[in-house]
């Protein structure tokens, strides 16, 4: 008896290696995996892509696993007591509320495979796959300003019969059309001077649609995008965020893109890499010359002497006191323009002393 159930228990584990194997599976793959396996393999051994000649069986035997694999009790029931569980039943006190056994696979890979996809164009799905993973292998949540595009055909409607072939399409030449990638999401984002002189970090979350498992449906989920400043960016600075727009069946989300918005700044006025700031001097400052203090965008305090006249045209260049220049140790010139400030009163002594002095 003992040796009996040892058997079936040896027979029962070589059965469920096989399940797993025929989708390339650990035994204790999460159902996310399960369903990402199942994807993966419909797809490359499904008859009417495969001219296998083995390609059907290959294809039945990963829907009949999915199958199962994919329904939580039935696999439980699966793991521990193998397909003499599912077909004739399992003890009263097993937990599996008095499972009385009867299940049988259909043997209708096709339906499996619909019901999977949804009705959806399943090709289309599977350029979908490669193109997201590979777009894995690159993007991060770092700022990277790009550009991208994308463009598509169209499919027929529903899977099934209607494809024509055997489950569909004309067997094998068919055409594959990838999936349309959604247009860019443009985003403002504002950012002060202080932040385009110095850098700064800016975390902005958006609300995304997600897939469900199913493919089909989504849900709205929240997410963190870090964006890094770089000290000289310019207005109109593109950061690209690769396909963190919305999911959904048969396309490929889009490409999420911030556009730097410099604000005005109250003292300063940016041209280019230079810096104006515009000065008032007295009319004996603008004669005989003075120091002007100038505080800057990172709080440090420059003392600039200005011994030239200073005449309506005239500008005082700074050098290296402009906005840092991307991508380089260098920066701008900060250019000091004057307004002069006239006395509204002379007295005839003032006016005597200026005729003499002046030419």
């Amino acid at each position: 008896m003992a040796t009996g159930a040892l058997g079936i228990a040896d027979a029962s584990n070589a059965l469920i290696i096989d399940l797993y194997k025929n989708l390339n599976l650990e035994r204790s793959a999460d159902a996310e995996s399960v369903r990402r396996a199942y994807r993966k393999m419909a797809l490359k051994f499904h008859p009417d892509k495969n001219p296998s000649p083995d390609a059907f069986d290959h294809f039945k035997k990963i829907c009949e696993a999915y199958d199962v694999l994919s329904n939580q009790k039935l696999r439980a029931i699966y793991d521990q007591y193998g397909t003499d569980g599912l077909k004739n039943g399992v003890p009263s006190k097993s937990g599996f509320d008095g499972y009385s056994g009867g299940y049988a696979y259909h043997g209708q890979p096709h339906e499996t495979f619909s019901d999977f996809f949804g009705g959806k164009n399943p090709f289309a799905d599977f350029f979908a796959v490669h193109n997201e993973d590979a777009a894995a292998n690159h993007s991060s949540h770092n700022s990277r300003p790009t550009t991208d595009a994308g463009n598509n055909a169209a499919f027929p409607q529903k899977f099934g019969s209607k494809f024509g072939g055997m489950y569909g399409m004309n067997h094998p030449n068919a055409a594959l059309s990838p999936p349309a990638q959604d247009q860019p999401v443009e985003k403002t984002l504002e950012v002060t001077l202080e932040e385009l002189y110095m850098g700064t970090v800016k975390k902005i979350r958006v609300t995304r649609k997600v897939l469900n498992d199913d493919c089909i449906t989504t849900m709205d989920v929240d997410k963190i995008l870090t964006i890094e400043i770089q000290r000289g960016w310019k207005n109109g600075t593109r950061v690209t965020f690769p396909r963190e727009g919305d999911q959904g069946p048969n396309k490929i989300p889009a490409d999420i893109v911030f556009i730097i918005k410099e604000l005005p700044h109250s003292r300063f006025v940016r041209q280019g890499n230079d810096l104006v700031l515009s000065q008032t001097v007295s009319l004996s400052q603008a004669l005989v010359g003075s120091v002007i203090e100038v505080i800057t965008l990172d709080k440090r305090t420059l003392q600039i002497p200005v011994n030239a006249v200073i005449h309506p045209d005239f500008v005082k260049e700074v050098s290296k006191e402009g906005m840092p220049i991307s991508k380089s140790n260098e920066r701008g010139k900060l250019l000091l323009k004057f307004h002069v400030e006239f006395p509204t009163f002379l007295n005839m002594e003032q006016k005597t002393i200026l005729q003499k002095v002046l030419p």
